[in-house]
């Protein structure tokens, strides 16, 4: 993998921090925000579904809609260690035919990858560099529903960034954060036909759900 985020990726989500979040998905169920993120997909409709998720950790998101309906699940991870603990809890969960799995940086894989009826980033925007890419080839491949969890840009949250940052640069990780617009992910999803149909904040994070407008010939 050539991308030097994405290298950072590997070395940051590794095989003990997989492990971790793996066992409190367990004991837990998913996080606040990932539920939050849920349950507006599953409002929406998500049964007899296909699922493209992308960044998808340890698979929570994988995990529950396969467990609500969803026929099939594509995974996309920069991450090998993340992989195999989604991979393994399909298999414990019982759906892993209904699931393939693919290791990269998605914006190079984009070409090879099919459209879905859901797709979903769980904090996957502020690991990447490229927003105008990540977003755009992820929207134009949800032909329904694109949800997203990514960080609010506002002052708290882009004055910490930089001294987060300067920890992976002192420990020489490639690896960075990044608080894109949310004016400029709301506009990349509009140039790809999709409508916001739900957003919600927390302190840190705002969840988004789009939804693939259908026009009706006159």
């Amino acid at each position: 993998m050539t991308c030097c985020q994405c290298q950072g990726i590997e070395s940051v989500f590794n095989k003990n921090m997989a492990s971790r979040e793996l066992k409190d998905y367990r004991k837990r169920g998913p996080d606040k925000t990932t539920r939050t993120l849920l349950n507006a997909l599953k409002a929406a409709g998500v049964e007899h579904k296909s699922l493209l998720d992308i960044g998808g950790g340890v698979g929570a998101i994988q995990h529950e809609l396969a467990g609500a309906g969803v026929d099939t699940v594509v995974n996309i991870d920069a991450s090998t260690a993340y992989l195999e603990a989604a991979k393994h809890e399909a298999i414990r969960q019982g759906y892993a035919e209904r699931a393939s799995y693919h290791f990269g940086d998605f914006v190079t894989l984009a070409p090879d990858i099919a459209p879905a009826d859901i797709v979903t980033l769980d904090r996957v925007l502020c690991c990447y560099h490229d927003v105008e890419a990540l977003v755009s080839l992820s929207a134009a491949r949800a032909t329904g529903l694109y949800g997203l969890v990514f960080p609010r840009d506002v002052w708290w949250i882009k004055f910490f960034r930089p001294l987060f940052n300067a920890l992976f640069w002192i420990t020489r990780n490639p690896y960075r954060f990044f608080v894109h617009a949310s004016d400029t992910v709301e506009t990349l999803a509009g140039q790809q036909g999709l409508k916001r149909r739900y957003h919600k904040q927390t302190f840190v994070w705002q969840i988004v759900v789009y939804e693939r407008e259908i026009i009706i010939a006159p």
